[in-house]
């Protein structure tokens, strides 16, 4: 559904706004250890976060990346868009180029439905609502 890219960016920012809850800044090695992905990897994908204003940075000894208020009502499709583009929104599941309600591809009707969906709950659920559900203890982010 999404790229491995934006699965490691949603699962990030989730991290660094649950440790910004107490002011702390989390460095790229603590978010790649705390959701178990390649630090190389994660680095590109806060710089490309930071870059876009999706969270914040500071350099230095006791820099790291946080998030402030303004930050956690960040939609998924905020995440997806910044790194996958807005391909969800307009390409064929099948990845044809020429898929559309005049020219549709064999499930184009019935991917329809589910897109819209999907794209309604990306749309609705933010990073702050994420860490309320967190906070709650009956949801969970890692496997056991």
């Amino acid at each position: 559904m999404f790229s491995k890219s934006c699965e490691y960016a949603i699962k990030a920012m989730i991290f660094v706004a649950q440790k910004s809850k107490t002011d702390l800044r989390v460095s790229v090695k603590e978010i790649a250890k705390g959701i178990d992905s390649p630090e190389h990897f994660i680095a590109k994908i806060m710089q490309d976060l930071s870059r876009k204003k999706l969270v914040q940075s500071v350099k230095g000894p006791n820099g790291g990346f946080y998030m402030n208020k303004p930050d956690l009502k960040t939609s998924i499709a905020d995440i997806v868009k910044a790194i996958d583009g807005d391909y969800m929104y307009t390409d064929c599941v099948l990845g044809l180029k020429a898929c559309s309600e005049k020219n549709p591809c064999p499930v184009h009707f019935e991917y329809k439905e589910i897109k819209r969906r999907l794209i309604k709950m990306i749309e609705s659920n933010t990073i702050g609502e994420f860490n309320e559900k967190l906070d709650s203890g009956k949801y969970f982010l890692r496997n056991k």
